[in-house]
Order: structure tokens, then sequence, then C-alpha cells
């Protein structure tokens, strides 16, 4: 009958015993693996995005009935809600930095699921991946301009203004530049934050992530490049 100190000892070269080279090798291979297909999605995006691409006249004049209908609820506040934070730097710098923040974030944590929580990790790529396409399918029957396009309604391009080479990096003709609804930005940032505030025991961290949507939102409505109703 084994004692209960060599009970205690195996178990403890156990947990000292290094992983398998073998187990970390197909660790990386299922990271490779999984960051080939999110890039093989992301162009794949893209460039279907891109098609969509040459309705310049039709995403306007979609423009202008999100704004009726925003007008009809009471909640065409854009205009304002940006007039008021134009004069400060700080915050129009703060929201563009927020806005500019959506990919590293949502790749981060996509990266942080599939290596440290594998198991989740297949449900909320699934999530990314579902949600994108369903976008593709609104962006492709419901162009719309974002309030950037609209400076007659009063709208600023921030990110113009003070992240000129974020523009520049984007002119692309696999860019759609009238993709506005719905809004991803809010949506994927809405789905890191879930992952992260449900996987996480710190309270700090599951605060910090917690207040990432509402930042997002934010965001996309002080730099211009959503309404309300995309969110």
């Amino acid at each position: 009958m084994t004692s209960a100190p060599e009970v205690a000892g195996s178990v403890a070269v156990g947990k000292l015993r290094p992983a398998s080279p073998r187990l970390g090798a197909r660790r990386w291979v299922l990271v490779v693996r999984e960051a080939a297909f999110i890039t093989a999605a992301a162009l794949l995006y893209s460039l279907v995005r891109g098609l969509t691409d040459d309705r310049t006249l039709l995403a306007l004049a979609n423009a202008e009935r999100v704004i009726s209908f925003e007008r009809a609820l009471g909640i065409f506040v854009e205009p304002e809600l940006q007039a008021a934070v134009l004069d400060s730097s700080a915050v129009v710098i703060s929201a563009n930095a927020i806005y500019l923040a959506y990919w590293p974030i949502v790749i981060g944590v996509l990266g942080w699921l599939l290596t440290s929580h594998p198991a989740r990790y297949s449900f909320y790529r699934t999530a990314v991946l579902v949600s994108g396409a369903i976008s593709l399918v609104v962006f492709a029957l419901f162009p719309l301009a974002p309030p950037r396009f609209l400076p007659d309604h009063g709208f600023v391009d921030t990110i113009a203004v003070h992240s000129a080479g974020y523009r520049e990096g984007n002119a692309s003709a696999l860019v759609n530049e009238y993709a506005a609804m719905p809004s991803l930005h809010l949506g994927w940032i809405l789905l890191a934050s879930i992952a992260v505030t449900t996987l996480v025991r710190r309270r700090a961290v599951r605060v910090a992530a917690a207040s990432l949507p509402v930042l997002m939102l934010a965001a996309i409505v002080l730099t211009a490049n959503h309404y309300l109703v995309d969110g």
C-alpha cells in the first residue's frame, strides 16, 4: 500500500515535470493554423466588403434616411455630442485612440483565448466570423455613408484631422467606406468584453473589460464614424 508521503511526492514530481515537447509543438501548430485561418477570413471579408464600394449616391441617401429615422425617435444627437468635445484635444485624441485600438484588442483577446482558454476560443471565433458574415450582407443591401461624410450636418472627421496616417493607410480599393451599419467596432469589442469579463477573475481587469463597449460606443460617435443606431 502506498503511503501518503509517497503519493504526495509523486504528485509533486508530476507538477514539476516539464510539459511534453510534442504537446508544445501541437499548441504552436494550432496557433499558426488559427492565425492563418483568421487572416484568410479577414482578407476575404475585405475583398467582399470592397466589392460593394461603388454606390456613393445610394450610401449618402441612406445616411439621410438614418438621420431622419433618428430625428423621428428624438435621438439624433451625434452632431451636438461631437461639437461639445471638439475644443478638447485630450478628449478627441482619446476617442481616436480608442477607435484605432479596435483591431489590437480583438486580435489580442482572440490570441489570449486560443492560448489560455482553448475550450472557449472556438465559440468566440465563430461568433466573430458569423457576425462578420451577417454584416457583409447588410453592407451589400444597405450601403451607408458614415457621419464623417456629411459635413453639412456639422460632422468632423477627427481621425483625418488628428490621425491622417490612418486614413491614408486605409485608402484602398478593398476598403468599403460605406459600411457604417452595423458597427463591428462596437459588436466585436462587445464580444471581447464578454470573453474577458466571464473568464478573468481579477476585479480590476473585469471592470476595465466591461467599460470597453461603453468607451467604444462613445468613440465611434465622437469620431463621426458611426451613428448611434449603427451600434
